[in-house]
Formats: structure tokens, C-alpha cells, sequence
């Protein structure tokens, strides 16, 4: 144990309860639908929920309620972020791990697992690819290991910046890795991280102890738990949330979401989680946990768990991985879903293999959409929605409190949506298909015709410079 964990131990409370939640959830059974409607809104004015409100949603049985709940998410997403869907990136880095989480393919003891580290060269390797596919925005990976240290993330970041091809760039950095001390995470905030994710996989105490033997890092609940607090103590003020659905019961991991959102927001200064996550398990080699395990969330849950953190946070992003299949991303994606990774692979050096498809001995579990981005791109704009590769938020400081300010106002998508069509006419003309460029034109004419004619004549301005060679164009 590291000399700063100690004050981590898991020997005293932190504001997840979990007996308080489930009493909330219980005693919220059998919802009034009057009340549920007075809850909704609220949630149509911006505002989150409190536990007990959400704790209601979650009770929701019927089938016109729930439909007049996923309607409002559907609306909420929209008049905060616009019509778009941002696009990125997952690159593995290392899956070397000292942990031994029951759930994981990478986990320590799993020697089905071919364990890899990539060299900086092989990193450039992988980058230039994603860029060659027309990514902008990477978020890296690795598992919990010393070789894996706040130094070897920071020139990781570094060496991902600097590597071009052509009018190819990855713009931001983010990251999903263990947590780490406030002095780790300022190595990280000098090479210009975006944002640091954690999950806390299980917010059920009893629960996150039995998939986390003791003696490993992770077992340490409380060290987790308060990564990302942290995090923004040391000046990182874009930070992302998370739990993993089917180590525990749905309901339970949805309120410990909300209860972390508050924590932050009342720690610091209204300055919640700019981006939750809700990825469900996936079978991984050799991990008999993951093909069978008790609380194992359906299709139709699943929605409804989007719609409902979608509702409680309603300003919040909300980042739909491809560990789902396509016929469930479309159906979840209306429902408040602002992010989403495309032609992902998730082993070290995936890229380069990336004709191979699944790779199982190299990865932490199975993909369930494997399309190329083009293709994934190709179906967003079917759904009518315009793809964005915008990283403009964070080089224009639009993090932190300012983010969450213009966020609370629904003013995002002023800012948003014609960054979208930027990037996306980038994309259009650098990377896509024949199929896609007309398809994707057609989009961004639709689009276009929502704004007001002056708006309207300075965007298609900016389109005119891309048209002719600009690059990264941005309000």
C-alpha cells in the first residue's frame, strides 16, 4: 500500500449508504403517476434529481409512463446538446495488471491473456491509424500496474499529440486508468489531459469486496471511491463517472451514480461529472464470471436505466460504449446518449490488427459492435443526428464550472452544434466513403436549415474555408 492510501482505508463512511439507498428505493415503490409527472418536470427544467425523485423513476412499471419518461429524455438531450453525437476513440496502452477483478479478462491470475505493453513507437503506430480512420479524439487505457505510473501516462498523452498524419490529429486526450495521487494527477493536467475517468465498477460495498480480493490495489474501496475528487484538487476540472451494469442489481448502481454526481457537485462548487458511463458486462476468455452472473440487466432495463440517469442528471454527458451490439445502440442511442466509440478495438496493438476482428487472447472482454467508424458513422446520420469529432470545450476552457454553467442553461449546443458540422465536413471530405459523403452532405443541409439565417450564413462561411483547405475551424 502506497503511503496516500492510508487515509483511504475502508474503516470509516463515505456518502455512499448503501442501506439509506436501498430504504429509498423500497419506499418508493408503486409510484403515484402524478407524482412521477411533477418528477419529470423537474427534470425538463434542468434541474437533477434527488435520490428519493430518482429513486421513483426507477420503480416506473408502466408502459405510458415509461414512454413519456424516455419522450423527455429524448427532448433533454436535444435542448442541451443538440442534435449531435461525438465520436472517439478507445487505444489500449498496457494490460499488464496486478489486480484480480473476477469480472475482467486482464485480471492478474488469467493466463489465456497474451500481456503486452506498447512501446512509444508502437503507440505512434496505433495513433497514426485511428487518425487515418478520421478520429480526433482518443481516450487511453491501461491496466493497474507500476509500470503504468503517472510519468509513463504523461508520455504516453505527449506522444499522442505530437504524432500527425497529414490533416490527421487526435485533439484530445482522455483517460481511463486507476486512480491516482493528487500529484500523479498534475503530471497529467501539465501535458494537457481532457478528462480522467474512473469507474467505481460496483458502488455496493459488500459487492465491490467479494469481485476485489483483498490485497490488491483495487480491493480499496474508499481509495476508489474518491479518485476523482482528487483529481480535481489537482486542477483537473474535467473528470468522468461510471459503474458497470450486472456485478450488482441496476437499480442500486443507478443510485450510487447519482449520489457520486452530487458528491462532487457539492464538493466542489456545483462541478459534477462531465461524462457518465453505463457499460454493461461482456463475455471475456477464460472469465466465467462475465457468461454467468446473477444480475445480468436485459435490453429493455438497459434502456430504461439510460433514460433514468439521462432525467436525474439532465445535464450531464452520457457515453454509450461498443460493448453493445448496433441494434441496441440505435434504440438506446435517442434516449440522452451524447458519446460513443466506433470502430473500437480494445486489445494492445488492436488497430493494427484490425481486420482480424475479435481478438480474444489480447482482450479485456468481446465487443459487441465491431463496424468500421465509417459504418457507425453512416447509421448516426440515418437516425438523424450529425457525428462531431469537437474537442473545441476543452482548448476553449469550456470545462469545469464553465461547462456546467452553460450546460444547466441548455446553452452547449450554441456552442456545439456548428462545431459538429465542422468536423464532420472535415470528416466528410478527408476520410469517408462515397456512400457516407452523401449521406453525411445531406445531413449537414438539414441541419443547417435549424438555425437562423444569420447563424445559418456564418456557419456555411466556415464551411466554405474547410471546403477550401482549413483546417479545425472552431467556435
Amino acid at each position: 500500500m502506497f503511503e496516500d492510501e492510508k487515509n483511504c482505508i475502508d474503516d470509516g463512511k463515505d456518502f455512499i449508504n448503501d442501506e439509506k439507498i436501498w430504504e429509498q428505493i423500497n419506499a418508493a415503490k408503486n409510484p403515484n403517476p402524478s407524482e412521477i409527472r411533477e418528477i419529470l418536470k423537474k427534470s425538463a427544467k434542468k434541474i437533477r434529481l434527488e435520490p428519493e425523485e430518482t429513486a421513483k423513476l426507477i420503480q416506473v412499471e408502466d408502459k405510458e409512463l415509461l414512454e413519456e419518461m424516455f419522450a423527455l429524455a429524448r427532448k433533454i438531450k436535444e435542448e442541451v446538446y443538440g442534435n449531435r453525437i461525438v465520436f472517439f476513440a478507445p487505444i489500449y496502452i498496457g494490460n499488464k495488471c496486478e489486480n484480480n477483478c473476477v469480472y475482467c479478462g486482464f485480471r492478474n491470475n488469467n493466463n489465456s491473456i497474451v500481456r503486452k505493453t506498447l512501446t512509444m513507437d508502437e503507440l505512434r503506430e496505433e495513433v497514426r491509424i485511428v487518425e487515418k480512420e478520421g478520429h480526433k479524439r482518443a481516450i487511453l487505457v491501461y491496466g493497474e500496474h507500476p509500470d503504468y505510473d503517472a510519468n509513463f501516462m504523461a508520455e504516453t498523452i505527449k506522444t499522442v499529440y505530437d504524432t500527425k498524419t497529414d490533416n490527421g490529429e487526435i485533439r484530445r486526450v482522455n483517460i481511463n486508468a486507476a486512480p491516482l495521487n493528487v500529484e500523479g494527477y498534475k503530471k497529467l493536467n501539465e501535458v494537457g489531459i481532457g478528462t480522467f475517468q474512473i469507474f467505481q465498477e460496483t458502488y455496493h460495498h459488500e459487492t465491490y469486496k467479494k469481485l476485489h480480493p483483498k490485497g490488491d490495489r483495487k480491493s480499496n474501496y474508499k481509495w476508489r471511491l474518491y479518485g476523482l475528487d482528487r483529481a480535481l484538487e489537482a486542477g483537473i476540472d474535467d473528470v468522468g463517472i461510471g459503474a458497470l451494469f450486472g456485478l450488482y442489481d441496476w437499480r442500486f448502481e443507478v443510485m450510487g451514480l447519482l449520489y457520486h454526481t452530487i458528491h462532487l457537485e457539492e464538493t466542489f462548487a456545483g462541478v459534477g461529472p462531465h461524462t457518465i458511463s453505463f457499460p454493461r458486462i461482456e463475455p471475456a476468455i477464460d472469465s466465467p464470471f462475465t457468461l454467468s452472473h446473477k444480475y445480468k440487466v436485459s435490453d429493455e432495463d438497459f434502456k430504461k436505466i439510460v433514460a433514468i440517469i439521462r432525467l436525474s442528471v439532465p445535464y450531464t454527458g452520457m457515453i454509450l460504449t461498443a460493448r453493445e451490439n448496433p441494434k441496441v445502440r440505435e434504440e438506446v442511442l435517442p434516449l440522452g446518449v451524447s458519446q460513443i466509440d466506433a470502430g473500437s478495438r480494445i486489445g494492445v496493438g488492436g488497430y493494427k490488427q484490425f481486420e482480424k476482428g475479435y481478438v480474444p487472447e489480447k482482450e479485456q472482454f468481446q465487443l459487441g459492435d465491431m463496424r468500421s467508424l465509417d459504418e457507425a458513422i453512416r447509421a448516426v446520420c440515418a437516425q438523424g443526428c450529425i457525428p462531431s469529432f469537437c474537442t473545441a470545450g476543452y482548448r476553449s476552457a469550456r470545462t469545469g464550472e464553465h461547462f456546467m454553467g452553460i450546460a444547466k442553461k441548455s446553452l452547449v449546443h450554441n456552442y456545439c452544434m456548428p462545431n459538429a458540422i465542422f468536423t464532420f465536413k472535415e470528416y466528410l471530405l478527408d476520410y469517408a466513403s462515397e456512400e457516407t459523403k452523401k449521406v453525411g452532405e445531406e445531413a449537414i443541409k438539414k441541419a443547417l436549415n435549424q438555425f437562423e439565417p444569420e447563424k445559418r450564413e456564418f456557419i456555411e462561411d466556415k464551411l466554405k474555408l474547410i471546403e477550401s483547405g482549413q483546417r479545425d475551424i472552431y467556435v
